[in-house]
């Protein structure tokens, strides 16, 4: 998984009947300049500009619930907080 945020929406009229029941949106990931925008799908329901949990590969098509799914990313969590020192117990 990979910490991203989301910065933008992907409109498509026409697409794969696996993806049509997902929103797609716009990713990068945190922490790289120059990092290149990812299409994933929104299986949690998050906005613009919100920080979030992406998976890739066969871990996104499984999340999907559908493991022969076209997906090749999927948003699985929205982040409320990162890099807080965890303290020891």
């Amino acid at each position: 998984m990979k910490l991203c945020k989301v910065v933008g929406a992907v409109v498509s009229t026409i697409k794969k009947a696996d993806l049509k029941e997902h929103r797609l949106l716009l990713v990068r990931e945190l922490g790289k300049r120059s990092a290149e925008a990812i299409v994933a799908i929104d299986l949690v329901g998050v906005g613009a500009g919100q920080e979030v949990l992406v998976t890739f590969g066969t871990a996104a098509r499984v999340a999907s619930g559908n493991p022969s799914s076209s997906a090749d990313a999927a948003i699985v969590g929205l982040v409320d907080e990162d890099g807080s020192p965890l303290t020891a117990r």
